[in-house]
């Protein structure tokens, strides 16, 4: 068995930004020598890992040049040249997630394709190269308003989603590929985290609900467990474990999805990495999901994913109006209140609806958890 403690291994990281950082706080709990790729000289991983290098992710040769250096690769963002990652695979490097999978969900239409092939609900849609045919077929009616529209490639945190609903909302969109959906009407959205190493050792985290901002269409809060009756959580697991499966997927993926107003669990979205849905795990979990990360791409025993109590995550994010260096209005406030800790992703410079960390809250009651996350939500501000 490879020795990945206090040892020569290199384990390899594309992307430096926040959920890196947490990722090294389980790298150096094991002695794990860890490089990071990353294209920003104040990448919240650039001071804390072993070795920093700066580099473009979505360059051929900084990605491939980076894989030669490390004895296993994985990514904290998606958004990667996967060709190069081919060309590593191809010559014997380790890569989890699989590049073939990077390359699924990279595209919001290949992931859409996938879910309809391998029988996975999903909302009904339609895949567009270009904007013009979009238009032609709302001009014809062959497509209605309201709709969503997705960007096809590289859309996050609500940027390239938009809801369409008259003309003046269309022609104002990018003119990218893209795929449209219909405008589902849902109970909750929820996300279900399931890890899987390359011995097919499979553990699912408790179903979570979000709860999205109206205008920035970023998750405000994370609740665990989700407030939802068994059955549609069993349903939920089910349908995430069909993904992970359908994918023959190593590492951790996080499934996003709708819970009807039928109680039928539609998946919106997948991320092959740790993801902001699991936050809550750093302190309410046996295992944070930063660990069973690495547990899973080590093909390691993976870890208990039971909840010791119930977790609250609230996103800290730039307050409007504000840019420049960052200041944490009020955090000694909240740091008063019992079951209460922040965690401040290191970068220097807020500006509107950015991420800047999160607080995790823990009770034994999600109900009271709750009302202490609106409380600290309403008390801390990140300004400049």
């Amino acid at each position: 068995m490879q020795n990945y403690f206090s040892s020569n291994f290199k384990l390899g990281v594309l992307g430096g930004g926040q959920l890196g950082r947490m990722l090294l706080t389980e790298t150096q709990k094991f002695d794990i020598h860890t490089s990071i790729l990353d294209a920003s000289q104040s990448a919240p991983c650039a001071e804390i890992c072993n070795t920093f290098v700066i580099g473009d992710l979505l360059d051929f040769d900084a990605v491939y040049n980076f894989g030669k250096t490390v004895d296993l690769l994985t990514v904290e963002i998606e958004k990667v040249n996967i060709d190069a990652l081919d060309k590593l695979e191809e010559e014997g490097l380790t890569i989890y997630p699989k590049p073939k999978d990077l390359r699924i969900i990279q595209s919001k239409a290949r992931q859409k394709h996938f879910y309809f092939d391998h029988q996975i609900k999903t909302a009904p849609f339609s895949h567009f190269a270009f904007l013009e045919e979009l238009q032609h077929c709302v001009e014809n009616s062959i497509i209605d308003f309201p709709f969503v529209w997705k960007a096809a490639r590289f859309g996050y945190d609500g940027n390239g989603v938009k809801i369409v609903r008259n003309y003046e909302d269309l022609v104002s969109l990018p003119k990218v590929e893209c795929i449209t959906e219909e405008l589902i009407p849902f109970k909750n959205e929820l996300a279900v985290i399931v890890a899987r190493n390359a011995k097919g050792e499979t553990k699912t985290y408790p179903v979570v609900e979000m709860e999205f901002h109206p205008e920035a269409n970023q998750v405000e809060y994370v609740i665990c467990p989700a407030r939802i009756e068994d059955a549609v959580a069993k349903k939920a697991q089910e349908t995430a474990l069909k993904v992970v499966n359908e994918l023959n997927f190593i590492g951790l993926l996080a499934v996003e999805m709708f819970q009807t107003e039928t109680n039928e669990i539609l998946v919106n979205e997948v991320a092959p990495r740790t993801h902001n849905s699991g936050h809550y795990s750093i302190e309410a979990s046996y295992t944070s999901q930063f660990e069973q990360h690495l547990r899973a791409i080590l093909n390691l025993p993976l870890g208990n994913t039971d909840s010791k109590v119930a977790g609250i995550m609230v996103n800290l994010v730039g307050a409007e109006g504000f840019s420049g260096d960052v200041i944490y209005e009020n955090i000694e406030e909240v740091l008063q209140i019992d079951g209460v800790t922040p965690h401040i992703y290191g970068k220097k410079e807020t500006r509107p609806f950015r991420k800047m960390g999160h607080v995790t809250i823990v009770n034994e009651d999600v109900n009271k958890a709750r009302e202490i996350a609106q409380k600290v939500k309403e008390t801390i501000r990140v300004i400049a």
